[in-house]
């Protein structure tokens, strides 16, 4: 449980939390696809993908600082399709079918950002936040475009400070930024294992956003307080 008297400041988690209200963007990523009419038959076709775009990415520096998060979907999608197609998957490499599939990723986000606005404004107003994220090094382009900059002028990425979760450094400099001992802090993440478990061995307390996550809970789980919908930190916090 968490009282929220012991509770002075917030680190949020960006990617699957604030941007999909807890759904991982592998699935909101396949569903754009089927949405497309590209089915896939069994869940490793699409998760090798996924993989695939998510390790380049990491490795290849093609996103740029300026990069929105419409560029970063086409891109991300694009190679997915590329590695699709030269593995035998009957998918169209044509411009049309990545924009189409981005397209609905950037539609779905926008929506939860929407959702998750005026939670976090409301947040904002009692705490000071920052956000803790993997991310690949435009996340100061994702919040502008989506209306966030002014709640987290704390700001920890991982592409910039050289530690990605689920290493707990990462954090650890999210409490440094706040300049509170980490037991007044409590981290907002959707991801047991790069959110939850990292943070609590900070010193954190925890808040996990329980929904689609990467891998199948085995119920062994815990966290300080668990929602399944991102306004639930209002009643929380």
């Amino acid at each position: 449980m968490i009282d929220r008297r012991d509770i002075r400041g917030i680190l949020f988690d960006y990617g699957g939390t604030i941007d999909s209200n807890g759904v991982h963007w592998a699935e909101v990523i396949r569903q754009a696809y089927e949405a497309e009419g590209l089915t896939f038959a069994d869940r490793d076709t699409f998760r090798n993908a996924y993989i695939h775009g998510e390790r380049t990415l990491g490795r290849t520096p093609l996103i740029r600082p300026g990069h929105t998060f419409a560029d970063m979907m086409r891109l991300k999608i694009g190679i997915q399709v590329d590695f699709l197609k030269e593995n035998g998957f009957p998918v169209a490499a044509a411009p049309s079918t990545v924009r189409a599939v981005a397209d609905r990723c950037y539609v779905y986000a926008a929506r939860s950002v929407d959702a998750a606005r005026p939670v976090i404004a409301a947040l904002a107003t009692d705490y000071p936040l920052a956000l803790v994220s993997n991310f690949y090094g435009n996340i100061a382009a994702v919040l502008a475009d989506f209306r966030l900059s002014e709640f987290f002028p704390a700001v920890i990425e991982s592409a910039v400070v050289g530690v990605r979760k689920p290493d707990p450094q990462i954090f650890r400099l999210g409490v440094e930024a706040l300049r509170l001992p980490a037991c007044e802090v409590v981290a907002v993440g959707d991801s047991y294992d790069k959110d939850i478990v990292p943070s609590a061995a900070a010193g954190c307390r925890t808040i996990w956003l329980r929904k689609t996550g990467w891998n199948d809970c085995d119920g062994s789980e815990t966290a300080d307080a668990v929602i399944s919908d991102f306004a639930e930190l209002r009643e929380i916090l």
